[in-house]
């Protein structure tokens, strides 16, 4: 069967991405599901409830709920829970069962508002995407709904665009040339650090996740944007580093595996190739790289490599053959290989393998 898995695991799914880039920003978000997509988020995919509260809440959806479309439960909840903890907004996550019935979250949002004084927003989710979508889903659904044009601009100022904890473990990102750091989606940040954002001159997406709020800021504020991470301070768009077919790999997240590979062929002349195994790959892939989704897919695009980088789980479904350079990616392999897991902003701590 296509797009299954028997060895890998699958990939840290979108309600948890969506909840994971909302987290430090104030707000209140409520995944309107049974208990089970919470459940996964709050014991799996998220590592900053050790030290950091958020509000993160399951609407407790029961099956006459579900069965009869009995929505006012739900808007009465929220409404109290709101009253009790003044968040700053209220994002709404989807799960499969009021995606199945069509719940309508839109007009949802409005009676929340008018009950609420807050603002209140939709996250299209459902659960059967990777975290890299709903991410994507809870920044560009963050700033239509939140953020304002600005008269001040910051000179050489700089928003950092798609970054968490299921891709990043560090936001020391050092950038040259006289460039000020804006504001941070959404590692180590705040609602008021973000809410800045169209201070500046300039967005990076880090990640895929973050390429949907640049369009939008481009379009929306004149903002705009370059791909890739700012390594030896240098700001540049990954995509404009020019790569030939070869048989190593960079197996991961599209845009983070795209930055490593222009860095390589940057600084060694040796070519990689990206097989992209999360979602959002539009745009963001050359000639000689691979859109794989599934097990399947992944394995049959290694299957003649030399050298590759990847989590530590794909050493299991590739030639014994290859070179294989560990790479840990928390959204794939959790908390198996956490301790392992580099800084992906310092090169030296994983790229020691290539010459």
């Amino acid at each position: 069967m296509k797009k299954t898995y028997r060895i890998l695991p699958v990939y840290t799914g979108d309600v948890s991405g969506a909840a994971s880039a909302l987290y430090e920003l104030g707000g209140m978000t409520v995944i309107h599901d049974p208990s089970g997509c919470n459940s996964t988020y709050n014991t799996h995919d998220e590592v900053r409830w050790f030290d950091q509260e958020s509000l993160i809440y399951i609407s407790g959806l029961n099956d006459i709920d579900a069965i009869t479309g009995n929505d006012d439960k739900f808007i009465k909840d929220i409404c109290y829970a709101a009253d009790k903890m003044k968040p700053l907004f209220i994002a709404l996550a989807n799960s499969p069962l009021p995606y199945l019935n069509g719940t309508d979250f839109k007009g949802i949002c409005k009676v929340l508002e008018e009950k609420t004084g807050l603002p209140c927003f939709y996250v299209n989710t459902n659960a059967m995407h990777d975290y890299s979508k709903g991410q994507s889903e809870a920044f560009l659904s963050f700033a239509k709904k939140m953020l304002k044009p600005s008269d001040k601009k910051v000179k050489n100022g700089v928003n950092i665009i798609g970054m968490t904890p299921l891709d990043y473990t560090s936001t020391d990102i050092y950038i040259s040339d006289g460039h000020e750091i804006v504001s941070n989606w959404a590692l180590n940040t705040s609602f008021e650090n973000v809410m800045k954002a169209t201070q500046a001159e300039l967005n990076i997406a880090v990640s895929s996740s973050g390429v949907a709020a640049c369009e939008y800021m481009k379009d929306t504020f004149g903002i705009p944007y370059v791909k890739g991470l700012p390594w030896d301070g240098k700001v540049q768009d990954y995509m404009g580093v020019k790569r030939n077919s070869s048989r190593n790999y960079i197996v991961g997240e599209t845009v983070v595996s795209g930055s490593i590979a222009a860095y390589i062929k940057q600084h060694t002349g040796i070519d990689f190739n990206v097989i992209a195994s999360t979602e959002i790959t539009d745009g963001l892939l050359q000639h000689c790289d691979k859109r794989c989704h599934g097990e399947e897919e992944i394995e049959e695009a290694l299957k003649d490599a030399e050298t590759i980088i990847a989590d530590p789980m794909v050493k299991y479904i590739v030639p014994a053959t290859a070179t294989f350079i560990e790479l840990p990616h928390f959204a794939m392999s959790g908390r198996l290989f956490r301790k392992q897991i580099p800084n992906l902003l310092r090169t030296e701590e994983y790229l020691h393998g290539i010459k």
